[in-house]
């Protein structure tokens, strides 16, 4: 079976990175999670709290405590992209969340060089989405991996796995899985602020087919993305609660032996439609699926 390979139709041209980490999106009234202006869950709170054509503040990041005392000191990375890049000054509203669904609505009160201090003028909590959106995404080669988790984030799926797939080309072994894998979440954190979400994706692996083939077990709903497979994922029955699992085979597609024991542990095979994608964005058009059937962009 085969996940996802070179072919017409794929989707071969990268997308863009955002012009800055952190920044308003580049068209008039953008959502916080995709297309449509979705909340965190049917009925639940918008990340964006601006309203319909008003793009919200920049968003930073800062540790729970810091948002709790109701003053926060941006510094560092933070403090430079708010000083330096984002040029904010005295007066000027910026949001601050500690990506676990706390986010702190903010007015700058003091600006200098790389430091940026704010005061908090009112805390709302954002609930955990719900179904939550967990991709396994097979390791493809090169850059292609930060930009699938990109993609995702913006998209908004709510874990993302690295998978050492049978087939996967890249191999993280050692100090290079340790630097891949902050890097993938390093892009997660990145794109979280720039898309304002109150929830950073959870990044972890790389892990290998017996702790995917758990994952699938325990999961509400999981789906092997293969585009032979008789039945498109628009036409699955998605539960409202709890996780479900969109699995991306690596370019080279999921062996015979992955894709039955995902089978033996429930995953049912879907295709996307009657293109064939890339690893790299296959993820996030399944996830975008998932997120309009299952209400999440209700």
């Amino acid at each position: 079976m085969r996940q996802a390979r070179d072919g017409a139709g794929g989707a071969d041209g990268p997308v863009g990175p955002p012009e800055e980490p952190g920044a308003p999106a580049e068209w008039p009234g953008a959502p916080s999670e995709g297309p449509g202006g979705p909340s965190e869950g049917p009925g639940g709170p918008s990340e964006a709290p601006e309203g319909p054509g008003k793009p919200g503040p920049p968003v930073f990041l800062a540790d729970h405590a810091a948002i709790e005392r109701g003053s926060i000191t941006l510094a560092g990375a933070e403090g430079r992209h708010a000083a330096t890049v984002r040029r904010l000054s005295v007066g000027e509203r910026a949001d601050v969340t500690d990506g676990a669904g706390t986010i702190a609505e903010c007015v700058v009160t003091g600006a200098g060089s790389g430091v940026i201090e704010l005061a908090v003028q009112a805390k709302r909590a954002v609930p955990a989405p719900e179904p939550r959106i967990a991709v396994v995404q097979a390791i493809p080669k090169g850059e292609r991996g930060e930009l699938a988790v990109e993609i995702m984030t913006e998209v908004g799926v709510d874990a993302v796995v690295a998978w050492q797939a049978e087939r996967c080309v890249a191999r993280w072994r050692g100090d290079r899985a340790d630097r891949s894998l902050a890097r993938w979440q390093a892009t997660a954190r990145e794109a979280a602020k720039q898309s304002r979400r109150a929830w950073i994706p959870e990044v972890t692996g790389p892990e290998a087919t017996p702790a995917i083939v758990r994952r699938v077990a325990a999961a509400d709903l999981a789906i092997l993305l293969d585009p032979e497979a008789p039945a498109t994922l628009g036409r699955i029955s998605l539960p409202g609660h709890g996780e479900i699992v969109l699995i991306v085979g690596p370019e080279g597609g999921v062996s015979p032996a992955e894709s039955e024991a995902m089978a033996r542990a429930g995953a049912v095979p879907a295709r996307l439609g009657p293109t064939v994608m890339r690893s790299s964005s296959a993820g996030a058009v399944a996830a975008a699926l998932a997120l309009a059937a299952s209400g999440r962009w209700a």
